[in-house]
């Protein structure tokens, strides 16, 4: 009896070809590894909690009321605007918006990995700038390019014996008009679209040396987005061009500085994934009993069966004497 007639044999190829299918699509899921991955990371989430609840108090507490002299009212009489971009618009584009991007994927490769750790960076990358910010904002006091208006609405100046300004308006906004430096709008822009755009320049390999310009514009899109939110602050007369730039540079260097704690530098040669995809493929290969990693490919040859257990029934006994004599 030859292979291919045998009557287990097309149930065994159907079978090794769905756990063929199976290995090729990769094997580190949500499903199969999400929990483990988190949890060897909970450290990583509490200190985000922590975050959190320092950017809520930094929020809450009033900043440094530094002295505002009447001939210093010359820069700071630019007329009070709405913002351009409104707060709650930051975290859609800065932190939902790279979210998305990476679950489509994580959709492709389905890697738990590249999920986990993105999202993890990133919101590491915005509540560590949120947190500098914002720190640095209250310690410093800068009074905003419309202090004059929200210190006086009415028009009308007052200063004490020392020549300080002496306020009238509305607390909270003499309270935000002191929080001028770094401009928190652009700081957190920096930070979300930054990681994207590194993000993005590993995962189409911009530096693969085969010269797609192309490649270049996609990468620079969120960066010119940031940057035209920068730019939107300034001409809002909410923050002076210092604020802006101090505060681009400083998110994009927290988010440099997050992103190379999960992925290698979007020029190196693995740099689509992250460090802990490339440890589970190492692990796969170097334990083949574990499950293979994702993106770590075993061919259908390494499946190759060294024997074959024939199914025993009522005749077995016949079939193994006609198999024995050639007669199958």
């Amino acid at each position: 009896m030859a292979w291919k007639d045998m009557a287990f044999m097309p149930k065994f190829r159907e079978a090794f070809q769905g756990r063929t299918r199976e290995v090729e699509l990769g094997m580190h899921t949500i499903r199969s590894h999400g929990a483990t991955v988190a949890r060897s990371h909970k450290h990583d989430w509490v200190i985000l909690l922590l975050l959190v609840v320092i950017e809520i108090i930094l929020n809450i507490i009033h900043p440094f009321y530094r002295f505002v002299g009447k001939d210093m009212m010359e820069d700071l009489k630019y007329p009070m605007k709405d913002n351009t971009v409104p707060i709650w618009a930051v975290p859609i584009y800065a932190v939902l918006l790279p979210i998305v991007i990476f679950n489509l994927f994580y959709l492709w490769r389905r890697s738990v990995y590249d999920l986990h750790h993105s999202v993890l960076g990133l919101l590491f990358a915005v509540l560590i700038t949120g947190v500098l910010t914002d720190s640095i904002k209250d310690a410093v006091g800068r009074p905003r390019p419309d202090f004059f208006w929200r210190c006086f609405p009415d028009g009308k100046d007052f200063y004490d014996q020392w020549g300080n300004v002496i306020c009238h308006g509305k607390t909270h906004e003499i309270r935000e008009g002191h929080k001028s430096f770094p401009s928190g709008h652009t700081s957190w822009s920096f930070a979300g679209l930054g990681f994207l755009s590194l993000y993005l320049a590993g995962k189409i390999r911009v530096f693969d040396r085969r010269g797609h310009v192309a490649k270049l514009c996609i990468v620079f899109l969120p960066l010119l987005a940031a940057a035209l939110v920068g730019v939107s602050r300034v001409d809002d007369y909410w923050h002076h061009w210092q604020d802006v730039f101090a505060g681009g540079l400083l998110g994009l260097f927290v988010a440099t500085m997050c992103y190379l704690q999960f992925f290698p530098p979007p020029y190196h040669t693995d740099g689509w994934g992250p460090y802990a995809h490339f440890d589970a493929i190492e692990e796969s290969r170097s334990n083949p009993n574990s499950a293979p990693a994702n993106g770590f490919i075993v061919h259908e040859t390494q499946f190759q069966p060294d024997f074959v257990t024939v199914p025993l029934g009522h005749n077995s006994s016949l079939q193994l004497n006609d198999m024995e004599a050639g007669r199958m």
